[in-house]
């Protein structure tokens, strides 16, 4: 199977090493509280979304595109910017029932964007090789929430400080800064368009 890899598909494995290291760091963390590994663990996401634009680039640039390219893509990507970004939320300290469901629910519109995009990229590229235009935002967009969850670890914002408390309700907790992953993953599966550039 390894003899049939593209060269951008190697960057594409670059970007899955990324997010499941980002994982292994979350989980590090929660074993020893040593805020580096949060550090670790955002910081591998920007690293994840180079990988992810650079084998897009390479591809086109070598004229070597695959069905096996795409879908490698798209598994790396629900990992990096959906399971990855999720679990980094959790390590911070959305732990709650509530937290969890918005967690969930944000997955699985990543997986599911990355889905429709995958059954209707030939009809929108309209014959060309390209893409011109995003339904919905695309899964990568989590690195905005990455970002966030990094300023709340610098300003020491997690855990039991975390930026606008915790909500209790019907006996379960609810962080209502999780509420921006239900925003985000709410966009990813809605039918706006948004120009691929």
């Amino acid at each position: 199977m390894i003899r049939e890899f593209h060269l951008a598909d190697w960057f594409t494995l670059c970007n899955a090493f990324c997010g499941v290291g980002a994982l292994f760091s979350v989980m590090s963390y929660l074993q020893t509280k040593e805020v580096m590994h949060l550090w670790f663990a955002c910081g591998l996401i920007p690293f994840a979304l180079l990988f992810d634009v650079l084998d897009g680039r390479i591809a086109r640039w070598r004229n070597q595109s695959s069905a096996l390219g795409r879908e490698l893509d798209s598994l790396a990507d629900i990992i990096s910017f959906g399971v990855a970004p999720a679990v980094i939320a959790y390590g911070c300290g959305m732990q709650g029932l509530y937290d969890r469901i918005v967690l969930v629910f944000f997955v699985a519109c990543g997986v599911s964007r990355l889905a429709r995009y995958n059954i209707t990229a030939e009809e929108l590229s309209q014959g060309s090789d390209k893409v011109k235009y995003f339904e919905g935002t695309p899964i990568p967009t989590s690195l905005v929430l990455v970002g966030v969850l990094a300023w709340a670890t610098a300003a020491n914002a997690i855990g039991d400080n975390m930026w606008f408390g915790v909500v209790h309700i019907a006996g379960f907790q609810l962080h209502p800064l999780v509420l921006m992953f239900a925003v985000s993953g709410s966009l990813m599966i809605s039918r706006i368009r948004i120009p691929k550039i």
